[in-house]
């Protein structure tokens, strides 16, 4: 038998899965990781509490299997910052002083201000950002550390990574960085480092060394790294030393990795009409295509990020996941719920709530019962396709009420709303230069919420595809440990190779009007929101 084991570092835990040749999750295991939140929009890791549950994860997958057997190991990880001083140790990057404090998490909101300075410069690296650099990204941030920790960090700095170059630098000492991340998320151009666009935000001193701190050695995703798996981490691990490491990936691109490749008879399986989303915390909205299409406030066009030789846009949401937590954990009615309902989720009792709502009224679907109640759902910024992080959450619609139905119907307005979200960047994407977009692709954990994922159907008119493999970001992994061990031919082939099939949700074409109308309320409110700052910072 031959396996692959895919690390997946996510918000909130890290996961491993040992993945067979075919693309089945064998075996899997989760531990959680520690996060700080300091004060307001800080959100701070460890990566040294980060590398202890991946070695401990890996070492739970594989302990039924022979170390022969494994193959190829592949990492993904959020988009976080890591700092490590000139001997490889943490370095903080807190503003309480903890060295074990190290990772800036990717949401993270502390770099507004550097931010908006780099976007009133207008380099030209900003067309690959949609126009505009996000807050989440690694220069904001790195340029929040210089401006605000220069002593405690900044000038004692020796290496910056973005997370998922960190995991493969502990796993191989190779200290190599990956394509997809710096493209993705530090500036990093086709033809390499943009010296003048660092000089001109003030990191001039990144520079030095063939910007060694932050990457002089560039790989695309899935190629193998140095002389694969160390001696010293195959020990902790009980591996084979020189198990082959593939260049890692960011989470998000992952999943796309692991559900592009999934197909379904009749729906085209061309890559460039799919729509991936991987939800989580947070969502990501991933497209790829054979030409650079330049698509103001959606990330991209990057080159060789996903999928090799095409080009990849990315739009998202900030919050979604926990949008959806917040609205039912901060509700007075919810801990009653929970106390009557037991061990059932109560997203399910949710659902199984609105639907004898949907009974009583005589309604012919449950998205009618919303006509009143209307959210943007924004409360922690906009990723895309506005890029402004400064938008906040709407509702529209509320009474005194606080009992179970009040809490139903701002659930459902809720998944709308951040249906209409996904919307809105596709309408984004085909006005820029997407042909069509013919189906979507869901992993996480709102694939598992069939509400969720009929209501997507629904206000965007096209399938849904959800895997029947259903941990396409640790497959996705899995794949990059595949190419890294040179098992198929291309990444290409392992990608479809390892893709599987899935279960369709088609739209219900009956309510079609209801949520056109809909959705001219949700662009409205964004509006009116823009409109009342211009109000309220008129003199």
């Amino acid at each position: 038998m031959a396996y692959f084991i895919g690390v997946d570092v996510g918000t909130g835990s890290t996961r491993a899965a040992l993945i067979s040749s075919e693309g089945k999750v064998v075996n899997i295991c989760v531990k959680d990781i520690k996060t700080w939140n300091p004060q307001n929009d800080f959100y701070e890791q460890s990566s040294d509490d980060i590398w202890s549950a991946c070695v401990y994860c890996i070492q739970t997958v594989t302990g039924n299997v022979t170390k022969n057997s494994i193959k190829g190991i592949g990492f993904d990880a959020t988009c976080s910052l890591v700092v490590l001083d000139k001997k490889g140790q943490p370095l903080t990057v807190s503003p309480l002083g903890d060295n074990a404090q190290n990772v800036i998490l990717w949401m993270d909101h502390r770099a507004g201000k550097e931010a908006e300075k780099i976007n009133q410069l207008n380099n030209s690296v900003l067309k690959y950002v949609g126009g505009k650099i996000s807050l989440e990204m690694e220069t904001p941030k790195l340029l929040w550390l210089k401006n605000n920790l220069y002593e405690k960090c900044w000038i004692n700095a020796g290496y910056f990574f973005d997370l998922p170059d960190f995991l493969t630098w502990k796993a191989t000492g190779d200290d190599s960085r990956s394509l997809c991340s710096l493209v993705c998320k530090w500036t990093y151009e086709i033809d390499g480092w943009n010296e003048g666009y660092f000089r001109e935000i003030g990191l001039e001193d990144l520079i030095a060394n063939n910007f060694q701190k932050i990457g002089s050695r560039v790989q695309t995703p899935g190629a193998a790294i140095g002389r694969g798996l160390s001696e010293e981490t195959a020990r902790i691990l009980g591996l084979l030393p020189g198990t082959p490491v593939g260049t890692s990936i960011i989470d998000a691109h992952a999943g796309g990795l692991g559900l592009i490749g999934c197909s379904i008879e009749g729906i085209p399986n061309d890559f460039s009409t799919k729509l991936s989303l991987i939800c989580g915390t947070s969502t990501c909205h991933m497209a790829v295509s054979k030409d650079p299409i330049f698509t103001e406030g959606i990330w991209g066009p990057y080159f060789s990020a996903m999928v090799p030789g095409m080009w990849l846009n990315e739009g998202g949401q900030s919050a979604t996941g926990k949008l959806i937590d917040h609205i039912i954990e901060t509700h007075p009615v919810t801990p009653d719920i929970k106390r009557r309902i037991g061990k059932k989720h109560i997203q399910t009792y949710l659902a199984e709530f609105l639907e004898e709502m949907r009974r009583k009224q005589n309604l012919s679907s449950i998205s009618l019962l919303t006509g009143d109640l209307h959210v943007w759902p924004d409360f922690h910024g906009n990723r895309s396709p506005l890029a402004d992080p400064n938008l906040k959450g709407m509702i529209s619609g509320l009474s005194l009420s606080s009992d179970e139905e009040n809490l139903a119907l701002l659930y459902l307005a809720t998944l709308q709303a951040l249906s209409y979200g996904t919307k809105h960047i596709v309408e984004t994407l085909l006005k820029h230069g997407y042909k069509r977009i013919e189906s979507v692709l869901i992993c996480g954990g709102l694939s598992k919420n069939h509400l969720f994922i009929q209501t997507q159907a629904d206000v965007l008119s096209i399938p849904v595809i959800v895997p029947n493999e259903k941990e396409s970001v640790l497959l996705g992994a899995g794949i990059l440990g595949a190419c890294a061990a040179g098992y198929f031919k291309d990444m290409e082939d392992a990608i479809k190779s390892m893709g599987g099939s899935g279960e369709v949700v088609r739209p219900n074409q009956d309510i079609q009007d209801f949520h056109r109308r809909k959705y001219q309320v949700f662009l409205k409110m964004v509006a009116h929101q823009n409109e009342y700052k211009k109000i309220m910072n008129s003199q």
